[in-house]
C-alpha cells in the first residue's frame, strides 16, 4: 500500500535580508522542506514566477529531491518576496503583493493531488489573502476528506476575523502563537495561566482534536481531549535569528503525528529543533540568491 503522503499547501517566496541574503522561503515552503529532509515526501502546491527566482526555487526542491508537480509557473506575477528587517534578532516583515503565491490554480491544484487521500493538508493564512488562492484551497478540501492542519501566520495587514473564523472551523489541528491566540479570542495579551483558558476555549468552540500555542523563549504547550501538555524551550546560545522557527516546529510536529508519537515526545522534540533553526540565518539555511552578486 502507498503510505499516504502530506500536502502543503500555500506561499514560496524569498526572505530578502538587510545585508543583501535573499533566502528561499514561506512557512509552507519551509514546512515541506523540512518534511522532506524527515523523509515524509510532501506535496507542495503552490505558484512561483516564470523568473530567476521561480527557477531557483524548482532547482534547490529538485537538489533536494522534493516533487516539483505541485509547483505552478505564472507569466502574470513574480515569485514571491517579502523584505525581511531585524531588531534584537526578531524579524519584521515587509510582505510584496501581488506575487505568484497569491494567484494558485485549483484545477491545476486538484490535477497535482495524490491518487490516495492525503496524510493531511497543510495550510497558513498569509496564501488566503486572494481570492484565487482561496478558492484553490477550497476546492482542494472539499476533493479529500483528509484532516487539517491549520498554522496561522497573522501578518498585517493580510487578514481579517471572518476568514480566521471559516477556516479554523474545518481545521482538525491548530498551531499558533501565545499573540495569535489572543487576537483570535479577541482577549488582551497575557503571559500567564490566563492563556490556556483562552485556548480550552477556542478547542472547544472550533472542535480540535489538537491546539497547539507556541510562546517564544517560554516554550509551547499542547491542548487535546486528554488535557494540557505543556514544554520548556531550549536554549539557544547563539541565536541569528528566528526566521522559521515555527515552521520548523510544525514540521516535526507533523511528523510526531504521522509516526504517532506521544504528544510529549512530539512537542520536546519540536522544540529542540526550532532551538537548532535560531541559529542560522533563514529557514532553509544557506542563500540561494544573493542581491550583491547581481
Amino acid at each position: 500500500m502507498t503510505q499516504a503522503r502530506p500536502v502543503i499547501f500555500g506561499e514560496v517566496l524569498f526572505d530578502c535580508f538587510p545585508g543583501g541574503e535573499v533566502v528561499l522561503g514561506g512557512a509552507p515552503f519551509n514546512v515541506a522542506w523540512h518534511l522532506q529532509g524527515f523523509s515524509c515526501a510532501p506535496l507542495l502546491i503552490s505558484c512561483v514566477g516564470n523568473d530567476r527566482y521561480g527557477n531557483a526555487v524548482c532547482t534547490r526542491m529538485r537538489e533536494k529531491g522534493m516533487d516539483i508537480s505541485g509547483i505552478q509557473i505564472s507569466d502574470a506575477y513574480p515569485t514571491g518576496q517579502v523584505v525581511v528587517t531585524l531588531q534584537d534578532g526578531q524579524p519584521g516583515y515587509d510582505i510584496v503583493t501581488e506575487q505568484a503565491y497569491d494567484h494558485i490554480n485549483a484545477q491545476t491544484a486538484l490535477k497535482a493531488l495524490p491518487e490516495h487521500t492525503p496524510a493531511l493538508v497543510y495550510h497558513g493564512s498569509l496564501a488566503l489573502r486572494t481570492k484565487s488562492s482561496k478558492n484553490a484551497l477550497d476546492i482542494l478540501l472539499q476533493k479529500t476528506s483528509a484532516p487539517v492542519f491549520l498554522d496561522l501566520n497573522l501578518r498585517e495587514p493580510w487578514w481579517e476575523m471572518s476568514l480566521l473564523e471559516s477556516i479554523l472551523q474545518r481545521a482538525t489541528w491548530v498551531k499558533l502563537n501565545d499573540e495569535e491566540l489572543c487576537e483570535v479570542t479577541r482577549r488582551t495579551m497575557s503571559d500567564g495561566p490566563e492563556l490556556q483558558v483562552y485556548a480550552k476555549e477556542l478547542f472547544a468552540d472550533c472542535q480540535l482534536e489538537r491546539l497547539i500555542v507556541t510562546r517564544g523563549a517560554q516554550g509551547a504547550f499542547v491542548l487535546s481531549k486528554e488535557g494540557v501538555v505543556e514544554g520548556q524551550s531550549v536554549p539557544v546560545k547563539n541565536i541569528i535569528d528566528t526566521v522559521g522557527a515555527g515552521d520548523a516546529f510544525s514540521a516535526v510536529t507533523i511528523v510526531g503525528m504521522l509516526q504517532g508519537w506521544s504528544i510529549t515526545e512530539t512537542l520536546n522534540k519540536a522544540l529542540k529543533f526550532a532551538a537548532q533553526i535560531c541559529q542560522q540565518q533563514g529557514a532553509t539555511a544557506s542563500p540561494v540568491i544573493s542581491t550583491n552578486n547581481g
